[in-house]
């Protein structure tokens, strides 16, 4: 099966719990961050599964031991654990399938910095995707999205290094999302795949700023090399596109960059789908540069 759109991840994330989660305490006034966990969708990202029921579970893992922009050096490690559920109907809205996806991430994020060491495990914040859309053609998949995310995780301003490790981000986010995966030969053995969001930002609880919005691009260049097995590069790009708003808020613009290779696996006798990726981020900007590994596990219903 080709990778599913957003995770929303990861649930999300998880997103709150990867390299964008890590925001910088209040006093540095760095920005925020923002939900999507960039880099959980890789090979065929923006290709969406046929109309069923699908369990995905994404285990995310991140380090880092430089943190651009932050004037002391920190340590930081994060693994988040997020379910996705997603049905897909064989209801068509503009010619594609209507579909639904949820996300309830678990978060353990662990930093050792010159201003504190801490280390918390908990729900981190939902996700939430009301409107998929799949088109599948004969050489391109297409796919719209449309998802919310809700601070359901526990957010602990009381410390800079307790804001760090917080599982929740404290705000409330919404997020856009359009993709494509074109199949240049007949046989689609090859496969190039774009992957596009945009996350709108609101207040965060007790800090009173408001994230800037934040763009991200994910792309993948893939081959199968055996029935079932595609080998290939991933890569992303996230920039924080507005500013942040509010008393310290950041006046800086967060980004990075990433690249690394997958695999991608179908085991047919237990119906199983596995990828796993290595990105490693050669370019950040106010924000961590660090290293991400993500396995996923999708099994049909």
């Amino acid at each position: 099966m080709k990778a599913l759109t957003k995770t929303s991840l990861v649930a999300a994330c998880v997103a709150a719990s990867l390299p964008g989660a890590f925001a910088a305490p209040a006093q540095a006034a760095l920005p925020v961050g923002s939900h999507y966990p960039v880099g959980a969708e890789g090979l065929n990202g923006a290709s969406l599964p046929p109309p069923g029921f699908y369990l995905r579970d994404y285990n995310f893992f991140y380090t880092a031991d430089k943190v651009n922009g932050l004037p002391v050096k920190a340590n930081l490690f994060a693994y988040v654990q997020a379910p996705r559920l997603i049905w897909m109907t064989k209801q068509e809205i503009l010619g594609a399938n209507y579909g639904m996806d949820i996300i309830v991430p678990f978060a353990y994020k662990d930093v050792n910095a010159a201003f504190g060491i801490d280390q918390q495990l908990n729900l981190a914040d939902i996700q939430v995707e009301p409107v998929l859309l799949s088109w599948h053609r004969q050489q391109f998949d297409f796919s719209a999205g449309y998802a919310v995310w809700a601070p359901s995780g526990h957010f602990d301003t009381s410390t800079p290094v307790k804001q760090l490790t917080s599982p929740g981000s404290g705000f409330w986010s919404h997020m856009l999302t359009l993709g494509a995966v074109w199949h240049p030969d007949e046989q689609k053995t090859w496969s190039l795949s774009l992957l596009g969001r945009y996350e709108l930002c609101h207040e965060q609880q007790d800090t009173h700023v408001t994230p800037g919005n934040m763009g991200t691009l994910e792309w993948g260049v893939s081959k199968s090399v055996a029935p079932g097995v595609d080998v290939g590069v991933v890569g992303y790009y996230q920039q924080q596109i507005t500013k942040d708003s509010g008393v310290g808020a950041s006046t800086e613009h967060s980004r990075v960059v990433g690249v690394g290779p997958e695999i991608s696996v179908f085991w047919q006798k237990p119906a199983l789908f596995t990828s796993l990726r290595y990105e490693y981020e050669a370019v950040a900007k106010d924000r961590p540069k660090g290293n991400t590994i993500v396995l996923t596990l999708t099994k049909p219903f």
